[in-house]
């Protein structure tokens, strides 16, 4: 996808391909639901942008989903993409007053409503609203990142094998493993089409995204954050874990699934403070390398100023040539293009999923944990800027206080601003992750 192509641009001119790509994969009738029905209801958890993307991709996937319930922190954003939705889909929306629910604690009720749910908030929150669908016996999509520190992903790997156990369904939103084009080129990759790897780079740099660039006359400062999550690293993990983490699941996926032994970062603050409000307390640069046993080295480079050149790419480098799996591109002595149709991933991700539901098969995503923990790897290197290794950050008791669970709407915000209305950082060398 192009630098400056949203995702809500890529949805308008692949969706049609896509949906006739799903519904050749999906007969509706041809599995019943367990509970007697060939509708799915589903919910939502989070009615931001992503949210309602995903909502989307499920609806064009599967014409069998129903969206019936849904959540978030601020009820104006329910009523708004209730509205949208409904002008899209009004033969699959039919969430009726009695099920918009709003707050902290408004996923207990969505998931009392629904068969599967689709989880895309602040990150903070996805490993404790995954276990709690699980629990609840409950089919989930959860958007990544999965968690934002090591207490959140051993959550999710929890969570993930209950899932097993009760052959529920679990979909991730790292959505470049649903590619056509990114697949077929990682098993070229696989059949050694580049020869051995030899090192990778990885590229998301971008302007600041997420801004709010007006504060409401009145909001209170700790509703402000979690209206801005993107802004703040206790809500969102920054832009490693946020961002970065699709660029390395790709790198991952290529080295068949090789976690790296341990990693450095640089990172920082340096032209975002001009709009402290707007800005948080996030890094806008940061810069890892991974070293793996193998002797291959990951660069991984993400950025969040204006400005400045862009880049969003995954570059891998062999022994005989050099992948360019976004592209579905292979140059040197094997070259290849991708041929095939460019057909939404968006939506193939759920189209598998909902399959997997109807069949009775449940879609697993074991990659989901792995890949975040390299990214969350990183990040505490950024903070701290100490080598971590990958042991250190699985054992690590290291979260963004305060635990989700002990989140409220009432509580004091975990961080403020001083009297100039800047937020305090991370200070490489003296912030303790480990």
């Amino acid at each position: 996808m192009a630098i400056n192509q949203t995702r809500r641009d890529f949805l308008k001119t692949s969706v049609a391909a896509a949906s006739v790509a799903a519904a050749s994969q999906l007969s509706v009738g041809q599995f019943a639901h367990a509970a007697g029905s060939d509708i799915i209801r589903i919910g939502m958890i989070g009615c931001g942008g992503r949210c309602s993307g995903a909502a989307l991709d499920a609806m064009n996937a599967d014409p069998g989903t129903q969206l019936v319930a849904m959540t978030d922190i601020f009820p104006e954003r329910v009523q708004e993409k209730l509205g949208s939705l409904k002008g899209q889909k009004p033969n699959q929306v039919a969430v009726d007053k009695d099920h918009c629910f709003s707050g902290v604690d408004g996923y207990k009720k969505v998931l009392e409503s629904v068969d599967a749910v689709l989880i895309a908030c602040a990150a903070k929150f996805h490993p404790m609203y995954l276990k709690a669908g699980i629990d609840a016996g409950k089919h989930v999509f959860v958007e990544k990142p999965h968690a934002i520190d090591p207490v959140g992903i051993r959550l999710v790997m929890e969570a993930c094998e209950l899932a097993k156990q009760k052959k529920l369904s679990v979909l991730s939103g790292l959505q470049s493993r649903f590619a056509p084009e990114i697949k077929e080129c990682i098993q070229r990759i696989h059949d050694g089409q580049i020869g051995d790897i030899v090192a990778i780079e990885e590229n998301f740099i971008r302007p600041p995204y997420g801004v709010v660039s007006h504060r409401p006359q009145g909001m209170p400062e700790l509703m402000w954050q979690y209206s801005c999550q993107y802004r703040f690293s206790w809500l969102c993990g920054d832009d490693v874990t946020q961002s970065l983490v699709h660029n390395l699941d790709r790198s991952t996926w290529a080295m068949k699934e090789q976690t790296p032994l341990r990693c450095h970062g640089l990172a920082g603050r340096s032209s975002t403070f001009d709009l402290p409000y707007v800005y948080g307390d996030v890094f806008d640069h940061h810069s890892v390398v991974y070293h793996y046993a193998n002797g291959v080295r990951l660069y991984a480079l993400c950025r969040t100023q204006p400005n400045c050149y862009n880049e969003d790419s995954s570059i891998i480098m062999g022994s005989k040539g050099i992948a360019w799996p976004k592209n579905g591109r292979i140059d040197g002595p094997n070259k290849w293009r991708y041929q095939g149709p460019g057909v939404n991933p968006y939506v193939l991700e759920h189209a598998a999923f909902f399959k997997g539901i109807r069949s009775g098969e449940p879609l697993t995503c074991d990659y989901m944990a792995r890949s975040t923990m390299v990214a969350v790897m990183g990040q505490l290197s950024c903070y701290s800027g100490k080598e971590i290794t990958w042991d250190q950050a699985m054992k690590s008791d290291f979260f963004f206080p305060p635990k989700p669970q002990d989140c409220t709407a009432e509580m004091e915000p975990p961080v403020k601003p001083d009297e100039k209305g800047i937020y305090p950082v991370a200070i490489p060398g003296k912030t303790k992750t480990t």
